[in-house]
């Protein structure tokens, strides 16, 4: 559900929003958690059904290595299957996956213009997750289209892809009374 300002009817009694709430999710990387589910049940396999004519030590290795790979890329995708953007009166906070980790809480007192970006790939960061460019800054990537990108007080940029990006740009705008161009409004 995103909750916008300026949603309520003219001259309904209904209050503009506090909190502006978003997500964005990516199916393909179900199929990528798929990928890690069958590499775990292979190693699971191997374990309980093998024969033991090769030796110990590689069928140990096979176990091992099937049983890790299936983990990390189980649980490496499953992180970044749908991202959730919260931003209320004093920080915007962002939440990966289903357990919500990992996590990032931006102060607004640290942020200093908000902007839209109408394209963001996964190539341009390196590919899907939380990433991090010394060029660039860091986002969390789930999937390609439009994005949030903070520029913060420190120089640094925090970059966040999620469906209605140009309406949170305006919730926090409005939070931190910036123009459309992102410099401070007057007095």
């Amino acid at each position: 559900m995103t909750d916008h300002p300026g949603n309520a009817r003219h001259g309904s009694s209904q209050a503009p929003s506090t909190v502006w709430t978003g997500r964005a999710t990516n199916r393909f990387q179900w199929l990528l958690a798929a990928a890690g589910a069958g590499c775990l049940a292979l190693g699971i396999e191997l374990a309980v059904d093998s024969a033991w004519e090769a030796g110990f030590a590689p069928l140990l290795m096979s176990v091992i290595g099937c049983v890790a790979a299936g983990l990390l890329i189980l649980f490496g995708t499953l992180a970044f299957v749908h991202v959730a953007v919260k931003v209320d009166g004093d920080a915007l906070e962002v939440r990966c996956g289903h357990a919500g980790l990992p996590r990032r809480r931006i102060l607004l007192t640290h942020v200093v213009g908000a902007e839209f970006a109408p394209k963001v790939t996964p190539r341009q960061w390196g590919g899907w997750g939380y990433r991090w460019r010394p060029d660039q800054g860091t986002a969390v990537v789930v999937r390609r289209g439009e994005a949030l990108v903070l520029r913060l007080g420190d120089g640094r940029t925090f970059t966040v892809t999620v469906d209605d990006a140009e309406a949170a740009v305006r919730f926090i705008r409005d939070r931190l009374r910036l123009t459309a161009d992102g410099k401070p409004s007057g007095p």
